[in-house]
């Protein structure tokens, strides 16, 4: 093979309803390595873009909201999977994105793998322990259960590209809710290679919605969409993140606040991310009937 072949050039493309379209602005931007050295063209999302995305998110929620926790917690099972299968090249290209070295990126790649096995093990085991039966003073059974609550828009980290991204997102699908989320503006690249594994496992179209852009640039329509029922700030530039939760506020979404540092990604999550947005539904039924 020929010493000076000419590498082929990828333009990054969004993942919105199972399916890869350009940005209907047709807007691309560079992404380069922490050395300067570029990457990739990726697609800059527009608020077409997320709306779509929202669309698709909130059709796809009454079937992946139904579907048994048995089944999702397979579903989250068979990204793992996937992972594993694709794990030099998420190494690449998270050692490249974050300047790590080998080893540390490896170690990111692992933990993100493992981050979707323990979600996975969490959606059958919610209800026991997040659920309750009540005592009632009258002839009734009554319990509490948890219930997902709709479209969840995510600001994924800006700085931890596959395992902060894996650790806000899988929460949000275990729960039972769907997602739209916004990747990190200049480390992409992990991001849209685990479209690539979404696509091509057992999560249905639509249930992850990833858009490649700028948070700043996004974040403010996702948070006032009326259709959208909770958002995760977690990637909010920390100027504008008060601005996102007032718009958040007029449509009465549920919100996770930024964190004041940069989370150690590595620690047990708990459940810490995956209770925000659940929303608890009562049920009385009468005794002996």
């Amino acid at each position: 093979m020929s010493s000076d072949r000419l590498a082929v050039r990828k333009t990054y493309k969004l993942y919105v309803n199972g399916a890869f379209p350009r940005s209907e602005s047709g807007r691309t931007y560079e992404v380069t390595d922490t050395k300067g050295h570029f990457q990739a063209n990726v697609a800059r999302a527009s608020r077409k873009d997320a709306r779509d995305a929202v669309v698709a998110a909130r059709a796809a929620f009454p079937k992946w909201s139904t579907s048994t926790a048995y089944n999702r917690g397979q579903v989250l099972y068979r990204v793992a999977e996937v992972m594993e299968g694709r794990h030099v090249q998420f190494c690449d290209e998270v050692a490249a994105g974050e300047g790590l070295s080998a080893s540390k990126a490896r170690a990111a790649v692992d933990a993100a793998i493992d981050r979707w096995v323990w979600y996975a093990g969490w959606t059958d085991k919610l209800a026991a322990v997040l659920g309750s039966a009540n005592p009632v003073a009258g002839p009734y059974f009554d319990f509490s259960l948890p219930e997902p609550s709709g479209v969840v828009a995510v600001l994924a980290p800006q700085q931890s590209s596959l395992l902060g991204l894996v650790s806000v997102l899988a929460p949000v699908l275990a729960t039972g809710s769907t997602a739209v989320v916004v990747t990190s503006r200049d480390r992409p690249i992990p991001a849209v290679t685990l479209a690539e594994v979404l696509a091509t496992s057992d999560v249905p179209g639509g249930v992850v919605n990833l858009l490649t852009g700028d948070a700043a640039e996004l974040g403010p329509w996702l948070a006032e969409h009326a259709d959208v029922d909770g958002i995760d700030l977690t990637g909010a530039p920390a100027t504008r993140a008060m601005e996102f939760e007032r718009e958040a506020a007029g449509t009465i979404k549920r919100v996770v606040r930024p964190p004041a540092t940069e989370p150690d990604w590595t620690a047990d999550p708990g459940l810490s991310r995956m209770t925000p947005f659940l929303e608890t539904k009562t049920v009385w039924h009468p005794i002996g009937l």
